[in-house]
């Protein structure tokens, strides 16, 4: 079972608890956009099989949204963080290095 902390309320919840928001860090394409960028914001995304970041809302507790960085593979979270940052923190990158030797931070927007 995936188990997420809440960056806001400190509340660690199980995926029940939580409504998942998909890929986080993306450049959101909205009115007066082409019809290419628009198209690309919908339809491709990411889905690695390794490290992710993902938009989460704790919806059963203080109903914030956070960002949180996992393995697609093994579960296992490196972090969360607040959902206003446009990179993760220092420290989640600097978890998944030390657990992912040779993984690097890369803009994904």
């Amino acid at each position: 079972m995936l188990i997420l902390t809440c960056p806001y309320c400190g509340v660690a919840a199980d995926e029940t608890e939580l409504a998942p928001g998909g890929e986080a860090h993306l450049t959101r394409e909205g009115p007066g956009s082409d019809d290419d960028a628009f198209a690309g914001y919908l339809f491709h995304r990411e889905n690695p099989k390794g490290v992710h970041f993902e938009r989460w809302r704790h919806a059963m507790g203080c109903g914030k949204w956070f960002h949180a960085a996992r393995c697609t593979v093994t579960l296992e979270v490196f972090g969360t963080y607040a959902a206003q940052v446009t990179e993760p923190p220092r420290a989640i990158r600097d978890a998944v290095s030390a657990r992912r030797p040779g993984w690097r931070w890369r803009d994904l927007t």
